[in-house]
């Protein structure tokens, strides 16, 4: 058994060690707002965080997060009040919306670092991919978030 803290609250899941942690988020503690992309860390689409950073699930075993403290996209605000998911909705971010979970999660850990982004700082920071290519929104959107985060 391996403990998981997921949104505040622990888990015990019975998987092997080597499970990734996007599995066992949705297959055992089912909660599926973390999304499967590309199995690779590549794409984002399964982006959480781990002790406060942003993190790929999908390469992450559960092994290794014994006690860790995780935080997905159903834990970052239960009303949809984050300002990282208010900015979205102002700037009409999403298309298909497949990615946007892991992008909003991947801006959330970012501004927490940076806290006043240039447009150089959000293109090499957030890496997560679009395959609607909002990313013109995506950029007003998180400084729209920062801005929301400052007040």
């Amino acid at each position: 058994m391996i403990t998981l803290t997921v949104n505040g609250t622990q888990h015990q899941v019975d998987l092997e060690p080597d499970t990734p942690l996007l599995w066992a988020l949705r297959d055992a503690v089912g909660l599926t707002g973390t999304k499967f992309g590309c199995g690779i860390a590549q794409c984002g689409a399964c982006t959480v965080h781990i002790g406060g950073q942003a993190m790929r699930s999908c390469s992450v075993p559960i092994g290794v997060l014994n006690g860790a403290s995780i935080t997905t996209i159903e834990g970052l605000s239960p009303d949809g009040k984050h300002p990282v998911q208010q900015a979205w909705l102002a700037e009409d971010v999403p298309q298909c919306g497949y990615c946007q979970s892991g992008q909003i999660m991947a801006t959330a850990a970012f501004l927490k670092q940076n806290p006043n982004p240039t447009d150089a700082d959000i293109d090499a920071n957030i890496t997560n991919i679009c395959r609607c290519g909002t990313y013109e929104r995506l950029r007003r959107a998180i400084h729209r978030a920062a801005d929301l985060m400052k007040a």
